[in-house]
């Protein structure tokens, strides 16, 4: 049964008669987020609804999808928390989680970084002692995070960050390849969104290497600095991601509270490696 919350862009969209001739399949649905796709003959749209950390991503498309021209499902409806998206595709890297495909989403990531955003940096080095205060379960020493994102700062300019660049959110239409679920975009020098990706690439198996280089390349980057980046990324990845699942996560997502002890030994790990 389809959702009440439905706007009726969505027969304009595809060309449906009525609600009642939409054929709907559920993608997601948490506490903070529930997405839909909806389809009518061979036109589909997808619908998603979010609250809380997920419903900022009008914002985002507004500050930086749109004006950038990113990687991104064109915006075709937004009003009071829902928004109307293309439909890029049936198939993630999650489902299919190829080395090329890991290999693609890097150079992917590439165009979104190297987009010519304007504005400051929305991690800045005192975010890290915030964030540590605000999870509090963190028994470690985070300066040598704070100075090692101090130096990113001096030393590169800072740019779209996807904040959930992860397989489940690279899309393929068996052509091209597209981010979804902005919501938790930002301005930050570093790359936790090719730490995230290469996170997820060498649990399955595959080598790190051309992943890295395939960004480098595309990118025209430092790959000394791309290095540098990638740890502080991962580092801040681990912190925001902490912050979320005591603040939001353990209300919404109840067994995210199995990711707590992981998260702060990653984290743990990352700070030593900048020390």
């Amino acid at each position: 049964m389809l959702p009440g919350w439905l706007p009726p862009f969505v027969l304009e969209a595809t060309q449906a008669p009525e609600v009642e001739a939409l054929h709907g399949d559920l993608l997601r649905k948490w506490a903070s987020s529930e997405v839909w796709r909806l389809s009518y003959g061979l036109r589909s749209v997808i619908v998603k609804r979010g609250t809380g950390s997920q419903s900022s991503e009008q914002a985002a498309y507004q500050r930086f999808v749109i004006p950038l021209e990113l990687p991104a499902p064109q915006l075709l409806y937004a009003e009071g928390g829902v928004l109307v998206l293309e439909d890029v595709g049936r198939v993630t890297l999650e489902q299919e989680p190829t080395a090329e495909g890991f290999v693609a989403a890097a150079e992917l990531l590439a165009e979104i970084r190297t987009a010519p955003a304007a504005g400051a940096s929305e991690f800045p080095p005192e975010r890290v002692k915030e964030l540590a205060a605000r999870i509090g379960r963190i028994a470690f020493d985070v300066s040598p995070l704070t100075e090692a994102l101090a130096d990113l700062h001096a030393q590169t300019p800072s740019r779209v960050v996807h904040s959930d660049y992860v397989p489940k959110n690279l899309v393929t239409d068996g052509l091209r390849w597209t981010a979804v679920d902005w919501p938790l975009a930002h301005l930050a020098p570093h790359l936790s969104d090719l730490y995230t990706l290469i996170r997820d690439a060498v649990a399955l198996g595959h080598d790190r290497g051309p992943i890295v280089a395939q960004y480098v390349e595309a990118a025209g980057a430092d790959p000394f600095l791309v290095d540098r980046q990638i740890l502080v990324g991962g580092a801040c990845f681990c912190l925001r991601a902490l912050d979320f699942v005591v603040a939001e996560g353990l209300r919404t997502i109840p067994e995210s509270v199995d990711w707590i002890d992981p998260l702060l030994a990653e984290l743990a790990d990352l700070v030593e490696q900048l020390s």
